[in-house]
């Protein structure tokens, strides 16, 4: 006999158990067993008046911020519509079944206010990376750091030319939130202070944001998000936004590297990167300040493709502070610094006008010239860690960050801004970041790995 549903919803009282509702191996059950946000009111508490309405508890906020990185859910407006049906959700963010949903403009408020003031999101990140190191998923030995460009929330069509672009004609008390952060942000070392190379376009409405060609394919505004990871489980020891360009790259990672330093105490005996980061002032700073060994590519622009001699056929005595031709006559330097940080080592006319290797050394130039870095045994360093065999396992190692980039994209949908500015670009990446380690910290902790386990046991 076929069944039919009485469709009857007059009973008046229903016995309902939220937690009833939850299956036990949904993710939000994963994510709330291993988050702790207990210290976030005595945190927030010099933020709020003690007079007054009572506002939105942040812990909710913060929460339903939670579920929406997580989830992939991108508008607040969503977000609001999500957590009021779906009964997951709601047990994740405390609510009971009749309590009602915050409206999304509260969020915008709290963003732009107590959340930024007391830089909140930064203190929820670093204590789930805490939560990460006493789970023993952070190995502290190999880091690794890449960037990823992520599409600004500026339109092409109304940009303007950078050579038609002033900040000084901007007046801080009459643009908008995201020129003010511009402005805050024109000495920053990840921002205005990385290149004062002048951009082909600018965004009136987010001037931070860089027009850029980097994808190979047609240019958009965007900013950098930089990650930071121990290579173990791929946790994320930090993350910084930046311009898009190599320059603010590099000078994010040194932010990273000391900042998680200072913050937890863990500097990595190696850092894999790709050749973006192979600058020699960046491999000298590695090597010589941190004393962290670099598995990154070389930048070198030595070799010679035309048949002549390159500089590697050229041997190097550093006693002397000289270089040897193929012929052995010297290559001798005034000390002089030029271009960047190169000096110049130069042989004399008569030594190459006599000798029987001018055709294969300079056929063109009276005499043989080499440019030698000021940090070349830094870069001599990192020569001889590419050929190990520990700098090819550091190669398939930074896969790891390259794979949170993509999740990042393609599973929470992290390929566009929604928030202008500087800080809005660090508020949005902060919260992906925080998403993702939770994602890796619940998912390990309820299903271990062997060293996990053991290291938990």
């Amino acid at each position: 006999m076929m069944g039919r549903l009485k469709g009857d919803q007059s009973q008046l009282f229903y016995e309902f158990h939220l937690d009833d509702a939850v299956p036990a191996d949904h993710l939000v059950r994963e994510i709330d067993a291993v988050l702790d946000l207990s210290w976030v009111h005595a945190e927030l508490a010099p933020h709020y008046p003690s007079i007054g309405r009572p506002s939105i508890d942040p812990v909710l906020m913060i929460r339903m911020l939670i579920v929406g990185y997580v989830f992939a859910i991108r508008s607040e407006r969503a977000l609001c519509r999500e957590v009021k049906v779906n009964l997951a959700y709601r047990w994740f963010c405390k609510l009971s079944i009749e309590d009602q949903i915050p409206d999304h403009s509260a969020f915008s408020r709290a963003r732009n206010d107590r959340f930024r003031d007391s830089d909140i999101f930064r203190r929820v990140f670093e204590r789930i990376v805490g939560a990460c190191i006493g789970a023993g998923l952070v190995g502290g030995e190999g880091f690794a750091v890449d960037a990823s460009l992520i599409a600004a929330d500026a339109n092409k069509q109304r940009s303007i030319p950078g050579s038609e672009w002033s900040s000084k004609e901007l007046d801080p008390q009459e643009v908008r939130r995201a020129a003010k952060e511009y402005l805050a942000t024109l000495d920053d070392a990840a921002f205005g202070a990385a290149s004062d190379v002048t951009p082909k376009f600018v965004s009136p409405s987010d001037p931070a944001a860089q027009w850029t060609g980097a994808m190979r394919g047609p240019a958009f505004f965007a900013y950098a998000d930089n990650y930071l990871i121990d290579v173990k489980f791929g946790i994320i020891m930090d993350v910084e936004a930046s311009r898009a360009i190599r320059q603010a790259e590099v000078g994010a990672a040194k932010t990273m590297i000391e900042r998680t330093q200072e913050c937890f105490d863990i500097k990595p005996d190696r850092l894999a990167a790709d050749t973006a980061y192979g600058s020699a002032a960046n491999l000298n700073w590695l090597v010589n300040e941190k004393e962290i060994a670099p598995h990154i590519p070389v930048i070198d622009k030595s070799k010679r493709e035309d048949g002549t001699f390159s500089r590697e056929d050229f041997t190097f005595d550093k006693e002397r502070n000289v270089y040897i031709c193929p012929a052995f006559n010297i290559l001798s330097t005034t000390g002089k610094i030029m271009t960047g940080d190169m000096l110049a080592y130069r042989a004399s006319i008569p030594d190459c006008a006599a000798c029987a290797f001018k055709t294969r050394c300079c056929p063109k130039e009276p005499a043989r010239k080499i440019l030698r870095s000021i940090y070349e045994e830094a870069r001599d360093v990192a020569r001889a860690i590419a050929k190990t065999d520990a700098f090819e396992q550091s190669c398939r190692e930074r896969k790891r960050v390259e794979m949170l980039f993509a999740h990042l994209k393609r599973i929470l949908r992290l390929g566009r801004l929604r928030l202008r500015g500087p800080r809005g670009a660090q508020f949005e990446f902060t919260l992906a970041a925080i998403a993702q380690n939770l994602r890796r910290l619940a998912k390990l902790m309820a299903r271990p790995p062997p060293a996990v386990a053991a290291c938990v046991a």
